[in-house]
């Protein structure tokens, strides 16, 4: 008797019934059959030929922007341009590092140097906890390393600021180890090579992609291309060519070996489920005056721009934003007495997941001393008395530096 493999004996149900299934259903049930289908063709293919990093490796030594950092690729130079990059156009960083290397040109002259002046030579560039990290991973590699950036991964990786992606970046670039890297252009691109239609959100398509960004490193290895020339190459695709829209595929160097464009699913990869959620927010900056000074704020730790110096700000945006309101919250804060008017000027901006607007008051009378809350002494927040010329010297955050430019407009400004 032939042997029935996993059936189970069960109950007659009386005589079986046409199954309805509507439109939809079959819809919804098809797209999930295509992207599983997708997705196990994708994993069946994961070494790449050798041609096709060849190919990538010639069209890059071709078509390759002229960085700063490509031109003397060492590890600190590299390590502070990966740093500035994170959530920043290459455009915006160059002037940035080349005025940061010139300035601190070793690990160990940006370790001695002060907080204050490293967040000044970063102001503008944002993301600030980046310059904190920088600068406190200079001082690990004086103290553990002396002074000269490490070369094993577990080194790099244990540095402050510095993941997976960064590590690998540092010492393939610099060093041509053998390392894979993944952000966020070379992700679209294997993506799309590979034809990974899974949410990149989830950690088991992130360890696919990590495969995949493995294997290319290695395949171009075999091929004769260093790891720092392929993981560059991929990254400069991924910033050129591979774009999030309307990617330039007849243009493409890999376009023949890529599953996505063959299946005419290129502009569709990668899968991305999180939808970005972004707050509103209104906020009440305070320009106070007395005897050709100004009122300034050192950031606490706890602060979007920790380390920095601001304007006394305020959040206003489910409470009124009145004179009374914020004069009482700054005497609260630092013990001064105002008389505050609208100067009816605002800008609006964006920090990381807020969109915030914010307004300028300024004072009409000061009275009173100086004198630190119990809060924000315990938040290390610090006050003082600038000048103008201090304001341009102390680093400042990105509004900050606005209401600055626009201060004696400002200061002189009518009042609602």
């Amino acid at each position: 008797m032939a042997e029935n493999r996993g059936r189970r004996d069960r109950p007659s149900r009386g005589p079986r019934t046409k199954s309805r299934v509507n439109a939809g259903e079959r819809s919804d049930a098809g797209a999930t059959e295509t992207r599983r289908r997708s997705s196990v063709a994708a994993h069946r293919r994961v070494v790449p030929p050798s041609d096709m990093t060849t190919a990538l490796a010639e069209w890059f030594a071709n078509s390759q922007r002229d960085l700063p950092w490509r031109r003397r690729p060492e590890p600190y130079r590299v390590w502070v341009s990966e740093i500035m990059l994170q959530q920043t156009q290459v455009a915006t960083v160059v002037p940035y590092f080349e005025r940061f290397v010139d300035r601190f040109p070793t690990p160990s002259s940006l370790a001695a140097a002060d907080e204050a002046e490293v967040l000044k030579h970063w102001e503008g560039l944002g993301y600030y906890r980046r310059a904190r990290s920088i600068h406190a991973a200079a001082k690990v590699i004086c103290d553990r390393h002396e002074g000269v950036f490490p070369t094993d991964f577990d080194s790099v990786l244990a540095l402050p600021g510095i993941g997976r992606y960064t590590a690998g970046a540092i010492l393939s670039i610099a060093l041509n180890q053998s390392h894979p890297i993944l952000e966020g252009n070379t992700i679209r691109v294997h993506s799309r090579l590979f034809a990974v239609t899974d949410d990149i959100g989830q950690a088991s398509t992130q360890k696919r992609l990590w495969e995949c960004a493995d294997q290319v490193v290695r395949q171009a290895t075999r091929s004769g291309v260093p790891p720092g020339t392929i993981n560059q190459a991929l990254m400069e695709l991924g910033a050129s060519l591979c774009r999030v829209k309307q990617p330039a595929c007849d243009d493409c160097p890999v376009a023949k070996w890529c599953s996505a464009r063959e299946r005419g699913i290129a502009e569709s990869l990668p899968r991305n489920d999180r939808k970005s959620k972004f707050e509103s927010r209104r906020e009440a900056v305070l320009l106070v005056e007395r005897r050709g000074k100004w009122l300034v704020r050192r950031c606490g730790a706890d602060e979007r721009w920790a380390g920095l110096w601001d304007f006394p700000r305020f959040d206003v945006t489910h409470a009124p934003c009145d004179a009374s309101r914020l004069s009482a919250e700054l005497e609260q804060r630092c013990g001064l007495r105002v008389s505050l008017l609208d100067t009816g000027w605002s800008h609006r901006h964006a920090v990381t997941r807020f969109r915030i607007e914010l307004g300028c008051w300024r004072a009409t009378q000061v009275d009173g001393r100086l004198r630190v809350s119990a809060e924000d002494r315990s938040r290390q927040v610090e006050w003082s008395w600038a000048t103008r010329g201090d304001l341009e010297d102390l680093p400042l955050s990105a509004t900050g530096r606005i209401v600055v430019n626009r201060l004696e407009r400002l200061a002189d400004s009518p009042c609602d």
